[in-house]
């Protein structure tokens, strides 16, 4: 499962030095995620900042420590996950109308509002209202910039691409836990807004950059706007590229997207989403990536500073850049075997390893709760964890994207983050009161409720996840409309996207009728 080629019908060079170009579209397009592992370190640090907890938190007198109320630490890291999930339900219906890069400026305007808000004032109000528009920002940059990602780069190095998409987010986390470490001895209120400050840096860069950048070829196929795909797909691909290489990839696009559009039999997209083949998709869309917030990830990642202080483990600051450095150095790996190994394989590899770290510091927590053995057994799972979770994350975002047409991506692909952030709130909201010394103080034994999730998303891995390893996103639409099993998909010969590739240049051979298509 992780050799053989596959028999596609992708027209292009298959190396990497033949698409630098749209390699480095693809990188500035995903400075988005930093965004969002900015925000999970920063906040979780937050929570253990005096300089922070003097403004928003309170003294306790049994302690003599400055501590936040539960309710509050809540709604803090749970309203940027609700603003998410409302933002990436708004996704497909702006998509359809304004397109993927009008989504990822309005994602900047509406960052650099909240991120005003949060270091200009010191109303929990305030707050609050600045963490709810920040998720939405938040939901716009991940989910435009990774359909963007997934209609722009080669079907041969999208792997690659999602790759880099899941590094931009752990480099996000090592910044964000570094300046914290930084500044967290503070007392005053620079300790977190000179951290919030950083919000400003990322969105800044892409959004004068695409003003450079096309708009996605696929996007512009499913309003009738041919000349445009084609000038925006010689956009992409370097200016040295064979012109029958380009002509077949067009084709493929062209009609492929052309036939998606034909056979829906009405405006609606959230409703045509559901009809036929596109049911199957759009459930697969949702549940691929959700395993994000199903494997326990949400909790380790926002609370890891505040969980190992209240573990007891010293230096809980500096343990949680080393912690985020393994996310990094995971995702790296991958760069190594996702072009080599099956899409199915690093999914079920990474579960399995994720699962069975949530239950080794739960058992290390039972035996020896707040000793020194169990805190370095409790760093040590977690490392692992954040290593394996990021060496196959971004694949489970890469197969969501994929598994739509072109018609829908947006629609699904909204829905499907929508429904992940839904879990990561759910995640987040509901961990304190297991973690949290005031509540249950579970501490690491959390772990064995997401051993057991983990395990479901082995099992379902195993039996619903198709292989779209290498394939064209026009081979993988003919294979869904096949109606082929799961374990059908690798080595199926798909004739019928060939055929497209090999079809006259000429946008004459194939009619195209553009029919507007609204939510």
């Amino acid at each position: 499962m992780a050799g053989g080629a596959v028999i596609t019908a992708n027209p292009l060079k298959l190396d990497v030095a033949s698409h630098k170009k749209c390699i480095l579209i693809c990188f500035i397009v995903t400075v988005a995620s930093f965004q969002y592992g900015l925000d999970y370190a920063l906040v979780g640090g937050f929570m253990a900042m005096p300089g922070f907890l003097r403004v928003f938190g309170y003294f306790d007198e049994h302690t003599h420590k400055w501590a936040i109320d539960p309710t509050v630490q809540q709604l803090i890291s749970s309203l940027m996950t609700i603003g998410t999930f409302v933002g990436s339900l708004l996704v497909g219906p702006f998509s359809s109308r304004f397109g993927r890069r009008h989504g990822l400026w309005t994602a900047s305007a509406l960052n650099f509002l909240s991120t005003a808000i949060m270091i200009g004032s010191t109303n929990i109000g305030a707050m609050y209202f600045a963490r709810f528009i920040l998720g939405i920002s938040v939901g716009w940059f991940l989910t435009f910039a990774q359909v963007y990602i997934n209609e722009a780069a080669p079907a041969h190095l999208r792997g690659v691409v999602f790759a880099v998409y899941q590094c931009q987010l752990s480099i996000g986390s090592i910044v964000g836990a570094a300046v914290d470490n930084a500044t967290h001895t503070m007392i005053t209120k620079n300790a977190y807004r000179i951290p919030l400050a950083i919000f400003f840096a990322a969105p800044t860069i892409q959004s004068i950059s695409l003003f450079f950048f096309p708009e996605s070829p696929r996007w512009l196929m499913t309003q009738g706007r041919v000349a445009e795909a084609e000038a925006s797909l010689r956009r992409l691909r370097n200016a040295n590229i064979e012109e029958s290489e380009l002509q077949a990839e067009f084709n493929e696009i062209r009609i492929s997207t052309t036939e998606q559009v034909e056979r829906g039999s009405g405006k609606k997209l959230w409703v045509e989403m559901w009809k036929g083949t596109d049911r199957r998709r759009t459930l697969l869309s949702v549940a691929i990536i959700c395993f994000h917030c199903a494997n326990g990830s949400s909790w380790l990642n926002i609370y890891t500073t505040y969980f190992l202080t209240v573990a007891g483990v010293k230096d809980a600051f500096p343990y949680s850049i080393m912690v985020t450095c393994m996310g990094l150095l995971g995702v790296l790996s991958s760069l190594f075997f996702v072009r080599y190994v099956d899409r199915r394989v690093i999914i079920l590899a990474g579960v399995a390893s994720c699962g069975l770290c949530q239950l080794a510091f739960a058992v290390a927590w039972t035996t020896a709760a707040g000793t020194e053995a169990a805190g370095k057994a409790v760093v040590a799972f977690i490392c692992i964890f954040t290593f394996s979770y990021t060496a196959y994350a971004p694949y489970a975002w890469l197969l969501g994207g994929e598994y739509s047409n072109n018609r829908f991506r947006a629609h699904a692909y909204g829905l499907a983050t929508a429904m992940n952030f839904l879990g990561n709130w759910l995640g987040v909201f509901t961990a304190p009161y297991f973690i949290n010394p005031a509540s249950l103080g579970w501490s690491a034994k959390y772990g064995y409720i997401w051993f057991g999730s983990n395990l479901i998303l082995f099992i379902f891995t195993v039996f619903f996840i198709p292989e779209t390893r290498d394939r064209t996103l026009e081979e993988i639409d003919e294979m869904f409309e096949a109606k082929l099993p799961a374990l059908k998909f690798k080595g199926y010969v798909c004739t019928s996207t060939q055929a497209m590739a090999r079809a006259g240049e000429k946008e004459g051979d194939v009619e195209v009728e553009h029919k507007e298509v609204t939510a």
